[in-house]
């Protein structure tokens, strides 16, 4: 008598139908999310380029705003400013949160490093009109608007970002590479230095951009920094500069036409930065993480 052979039924079961019903739901639910996000960044990129193309020409690129108002004249003078801003704000922010990051991923404690991460956390939420009013009543009362408070605003915007952005890239830095320089008799902070920082460099860069694309979008601490200035291109960083996002604020003010067609202008400028930057920290990120992979 041979044993009773048990039989599997390869049809599936209702509870596998179930599943993969509830599967195709939210595959369809999560694509129509996305595409409705793609929707919603087209849409508004459309807009701004439909009302920005009357004012977008040669001289709005190469010529300063026009001291008396009115038609003619461009946003160079707020680019440069813009520049200037955001490139004083990378050199005071990206040394120090890279030095924050080295500390807490090489040298503290978990003790140490918990606070301090809650810390730039905390910083990353507050509100850019709060760091505004802070700078103002450091820096600007008492000495007026200037190019350098505006910097250290958005420099206070940028350094958790930075900091965060070095941090995550440094702790994806494989343990041997640590335990090889110290198995060779080097110091702690000379392996960092000539082992870690070197193979994390497009991570760190691209935690930079990303942190330049949004300060250079940042209009409450400009207000309070650096708002009240002259038309006219400037470099120098002792008065307030123009800049882009103040200047968009003030032309959606006024009743000219012609200066509300130049602020779309200036924020299509302002998107496209920003569209460029991201696009820039993406590519050097997929480029960092394949030479970790490595």
């Amino acid at each position: 008598m041979s044993a009773a052979t048990p039989e599997f039924s390869l049809r599936p079961t209702g509870r596998l139908r179930r599943r993969r019903i509830v599967n195709r739901i939210m595959e369809t639910v999560g694509t129509l999310a996305a595409l409705l996000a793609v929707a919603v960044l087209g849409l508004v990129v459309v807009s701004v380029a439909v009302r920005a193309a009357p004012a977008l020409s040669l001289d709005f690129f190469t010529q300063p705003p026009n001291i008396f108002g009115g038609p003619g004249g461009g946003i160079s003078s707020a680019i440069i400013g813009s520049a200037l801003l955001v490139a004083m704000a990378t050199a005071m922010a990206l040394p120090v949160g890279v030095l924050i990051a080295i500390y807490l991923t090489e040298f503290a404690s978990p003790g140490v490093a918990g606070p301090i991460q809650l810390v730039l956390d905390v910083l990353n939420g507050l509100p850019t009109i709060v760091t505004g009013i802070f700078v103002y009543g450091l820096l600007v009362i008492g000495h007026g608007q200037s190019g350098y408070a505006g910097a250290f605003a958005l420099a206070i915007v940028m350094l958790p970002l930075v900091a965060r952005a070095a941090q995550e890239t440094l702790l994806l830095v494989p343990t041997a590479l640590r335990e090889a320089g110290l198995a060779l008799g080097v110091s702690r902070w000379r392996t960092v230095l000539g082992v870690i920082l070197p193979t994390t460099f497009g991570g760190i860069l691209t935690g930079a951009v990303l942190a330049m694309a949004r300060a250079a979008g940042e209009t409450a601490p400009l207000l309070f920094a650096s708002s009240i200035f002259n038309p006219a291109v400037s470099t120098d960083v002792t008065h307030a500069l123009p800049n882009i996002p103040v200047l968009i604020f003030t032309y959606s003010e006024q009743p000219d036409q012609s200066l509300h067609e130049q602020a779309w202008g200036a924020a299509l400028v302002l998107m496209a930065f920003v569209l460029v930057a991201s696009l820039t920290a993406k590519a050097l990120l997929a480029r960092s993480r394949r030479k970790l992979g490595q």
